[in-house]
């Protein structure tokens, strides 16, 4: 049985613990082999494997009880640092970075170790283990992640989640959910306290829904949930949560409380209990100080050698844009950036000499593409063939990065709009402005030209709010992965 198959009615909900035991299998094989490959590589299979201990070197320790030890030690701290927990595994950063830093504590602590009983080991012996094993464990949790993922999106190894709250929270929710099933978290069911009758479904839908909240503990096991979400508390006296809380099964059973302010990012979010009242401290997001100066540098520096690598691919292109078809090489459009200031964006030629001019009549088309503020067609006649291409690959945006090095863009940040797009914008929307606009964003690995104007929007806002330079090694990546499978680009 795998996963969260059902049988006779009976929900597994064991996945946790089964997914757990093969990452634990996984990590010893890992640290293993990189460990004995070090003593290997460092000593071969005849050589003398001792360390001294001591000034006059009395004790010797065998460098294969070193590498036993060691083996024990990583995957003692891996467990410590919690790297397998449900709650962590599946989607963002958080399991690599404990991985990581348990890694380095380890060695660091190991470092102290050795210097204090003045321990003379190879040091080529621990920087071959060191950065073996650490990558090679990234890249096992990210090739399971892979695997669980694929689970997931077919109803497996998941969290099963009956929603209680307002219909719209819970519309809302169910929603959100199933847009990211790699969260691990499978509704199953819902209860709209205060409705005037139950409905046999939610709307839009398969997810049944009841009205009475005093039957959630009954349609939880009617359904085989285990996790307990709380969308919005409107109708829920705290009286009724705190009962709720105390009928969930211990251990097995879960309660989540969603809170109203939405699309706030983990770290600005610090829980702080005072006289007994559990408080959410929502930190002020910060556009200035030492971390727009990394953000810049960081600008500078990638740009800088994205240009520099991929300098023979740019003049390659520049020269096919400019034999293929009569014009320019390089498109020039005037966008608003930073604190809503124009500037020039720069782009390979993709669509003929004349496209602005067309652009009239075909905004009176019906639009397959885009977004009602967005205008894009899937087959836009103006493309030129090596245009096509160029877009497909993204290709066609590589120039963006000389805007990136001159300082009117940013490697990653929210899209570069049109003076007509933020004609049309509400008021709340110019808080993109905030930060540099980015030649790729969350709009970019979350569908680009496929969302809505609202997600679009959504994803934009949320990236102001929450910038970090972690979160923008994570979207360069994720936008490599899109670029590879063309998602949402014409």
């Amino acid at each position: 049985m795998t996963g969260q198959q059902a049988i006779g009615g009976r929900v597994d909900r064991g996945w946790a613990r089964g997914y757990a035991l093969r990452l634990s299998i996984t990590d010893l094989l890992v640290v293993v082999w990189a460990v004995v490959g070090a003593q290997l590589l460092r000593f071969g299979v005849s050589a003398a494997d001792e360390a001294k201990v001591g000034q006059a070197g009395a004790v010797t320790l065998n460098y294969s009880v070193i590498s036993v030890i060691l083996i024990v030690a990583w995957m003692f701290v891996l467990s410590v640092f919690r790297t397998r927990e449900a709650r962590i595994v599946g989607t963002g950063a958080a399991e690599y970075r404990l991985v990581i830093q348990a890694t380095l504590w380890l060695f660091g602590l190991g470092a102290i170790v050795l210097f204090l009983f003045k321990v003379d080991i190879a040091r080529a012996y621990v920087f071959i283990a060191l950065p073996l094993g650490l990558a090679v464990l990234v890249l096992s949790r990210w090739l399971w992640r892979q695997w669980l993922n694929s689970k997931r999106r077919n109803g497996y190894y998941s969290y099963r989640v009956l929603l209680v709250g307002s219909s719209e929270a819970v519309l809302r929710f169910a929603r959100d959910l199933a847009r990211s099933s790699s969260s691990g978290y499978l509704v199953v069911g819902a209860v709209v306290p205060g409705a005037i009758r139950d409905t046999d479904v939610l709307p839009g839908t398969s997810i049944p829904v009841g009205a009475d909240v005093d039957s959630i503990p009954g349609l939880m096991g009617e359904v085989g949930a285990d996790t307990l979400v709380i969308a919005s508390s409107d109708r829920l006296s705290p009286d009724k949560v705190r009962e709720l809380s105390w009928g969930l099964e211990p251990g097995r059973q879960h309660l989540v409380m969603a809170p109203s302010l939405t699309d706030v990012g983990g770290p600005r979010i610090h829980m702080r209990p005072v006289a007994g009242l559990p408080l959410m401290h929502v930190e002020t997001p910060r556009f200035v100080g030492p971390q727009l100066f990394l953000k810049r540098g960081f600008d500078i520096v990638g740009s800088g050698l994205l240009i520099a690598i991929l300098s023979p691919l740019l003049i390659t292109v520049a020269m096919i844009v400019r034999l293929s078809t009569p014009g320019n090489v390089l498109f020039r459009q005037e966008r608003i950036g930073f604190q809503g200031r124009p500037f020039r964006m720069l782009k390979f030629r993709s669509m003929v000499t004349d496209a602005e001019a067309q652009l009239q009549g075909l905004l009176d088309q019906r639009r397959d593409a885009g977004n009602e503020i967005l205008f894009k067609l899937q087959d836009d006649p103006r493309v030129t063939p090596i245009g096509r291409w160029l877009r497909r690959y993204s290709i066609d945006e590589l120039p963006q990065l000389f805007n990136v090095f001159a300082g009117s863009m940013s490697l990653v940040g929210p899209r570069p709009p049109l003076a007509r797009e933020v004609d049309a914008y509400e008021a709340h929307v110019h808080r993109k402005f905030l930060v540099k606009p980015g030649v790729t964003g969350l709009w970019q690995v979350s569908g680009r030209s496929s969302l809505s104007w609202e997600e679009s929007v959504r994803l934009d806002l949320y990236y102001v709010e929450n910038w970090s330079v972690t979160g923008d090694l994570v979207i360069l990546w994720r936008t490599l992965r899109a670029v590879v499978r063309r998602d949402g680009a014409y």
